[in-house]
Parts: C-alpha cells; sequence; structure tokens
C-alpha cells in the first residue's frame, strides 16, 4: 500500500466558539482516536485538506497523520462538509492497531469493459450495481482498491460478489453470511430487456382504462318501484 501523509497541529481549545474561530483562520477542528490511546484534539489547513480530500485514497487507504512531529498510521472516518459551501466542517480520524484486523469500505475499478463481448455487442446495458465493498484485513494487507476485470463478460452475465479476486489476507465479511448476501457487482443485459423490467412495474401499478372509468363511474340507481293501488 502506498503511504500519504497528512500534516496537523494539536490544539487544546475546544468548542464550537473554538471551532468557529478555527474555520475563520482558515483551519479545520479535527479529532484522532482510538487504538488504547486518549482521544486528541488537532487542527488541519483547509486549503491542503481540500486538496488531498479530492483523491480516492484519501478515503480507502492507510494515512500518516503527522501531529507535532510524531507520525500515527489513521483512517479517515467522518469528515463533515457545509451544506452548500466548499467548506470542511469537521474530520476524524482512528488510529489502527497494526495486529488487528479491520473493517474498511474500499473502491472497486472495473477494467476492460469497452473490450469485453458485452462491451463491443450492440444494444446492450451494463450496469455496476455496487461501487465499492467492505473487506476486512490487516493494516498491512488493506488494499487502496479492488480490480474487477471484465474481460470476459458476456451479455446475460452477472458477478457476483464471490467473483471477486481479492489480494492475500483479504475477505468480505459478508459473504460468510449466507448466500442470500451474495450481491450482484456487475450484470450485463439486452436494453430491451432491461427497459422491459422498468416498464413491468410501472405498467401494473396503472389501471386500466376501462378499469378506471368503471371505478370513476357512480353506481347506478336502482329502478323505483311502482306504488301500490289502494
Amino acid at each position: 500500500m502506498s503511504k500519504h501523509t497528512i500534516n496537523a497541529t494539536s490544539r487544546k481549545d475546544e468548542g464550537k466558539g473554538a471551532s468557529r474561530r478555527l474555520r475563520r483562520a482558515g483551519q479545520v477542528p479535527a479529532i484522532v482516536y482510538g487504538a488504547g490511546t486518549a482521544p486528541q484534539s488537532i487542527q488541519l489547513d483547509h486549503e491542503k485538506l481540500w486538496l488531498v480530500q479530492q483523491n480516492e485514497w484519501f478515503y480507502a487507504s492507510i494515512l500518516g497523520l503527522e501531529v507535532d512531529g510524531t507520525v500515527q498510521k489513521v483512517l479517515l472516518r467522518d469528515l463533515q462538509r457545509h451544506p452548500y459551501k466548499q467548506i470542511i466542517m469537521h474530520v476524524d480520524f482512528q488510529r489502527i492497531d497494526e495486529n488487528a484486523p479491520i473493517r474498511f469500505k474500499v473502491p472497486l475499478h472495473f477494467v476492460n469493459q469497452e473490450t469485453s463481448p458485452a462491451g463491443k455487442a450492440a444494444g446492450v446495458v451494463i450496469t455496476h450495481e455496487l461501487n465499492d465493498v467492505t473487506v476486512s484485513a490487516l493494516p498491512k494487507d488493506l488494499p487502496e482498491f479492488i480490480e474487477v476485470d471484465l474481460a470476459a463478460l458476456s451479455v446475460g452475465d452477472i458477478v457476483h460478489l464471490s467473483a471477486l479476486k481479492l489480494p492475500a489476507g483479504v475477505s468480505i465479511p459478508e459473504l460468510k453470511l449466507g448466500k442470500e448476501h451474495d450481491h450482484a457487482v456487475v450484470i450485463a443485459k439486452h436494453a430491451r430487456v432491461a427497459e422491459e423490467e422498468v416498464a413491468a412495474p410501472a405498467a401494473a401499478e396503472v389501471p386500466s382504462t376501462k378499469s378506471a372509468k368503471a371505478a370513476a363511474a357512480p353506481a347506478a340507481a336502482a329502478p323505483a318501484k311502482p306504488a301500490k293501488k289502494k
């Protein structure tokens, strides 16, 4: 796994007021916790963090967090953004234990789709049902991504989680829960089939014109009985 280092400095002021002052000064309040060590409040430069967070590895790798000259290995656990401004509000990092397996969501990279039989066939829709997967591994074995080779993908094929080629020491915990958790990752089907599958549920929800008119029409009144002659 490649190494990426994020620089930060410790901070003592806490609370909403302190966080607002930090943001006005171009800093991002953050915290690092875990691995049996007390949580530590830190701050990061907003401009540098904004550039870094645009990279995929920031979310799917073990990071080297350097705080006041000391580097510790962490994972990004939470990043809060402003609802509509380009501002990072807060970041959470978790320290890792080198000897303990961790669960982490890693992205899927799809390759050779365009050159596959399904990719070269006309009128075929290839859908990516999943774009990431949660894996379990020791920190040293944690991949930045998992490659999904679609070179042999043909029309009608479905690639499931169990078909993914995982690096040594990496597993998918969800597969241990049963076959019903072996979710589809990629599906290749004819466009017409895909359209029919979408249209069928919609058609079932809309009543026919005849049924709709029948439901809307008022019930016919019963014929009045002739009055009895006295």
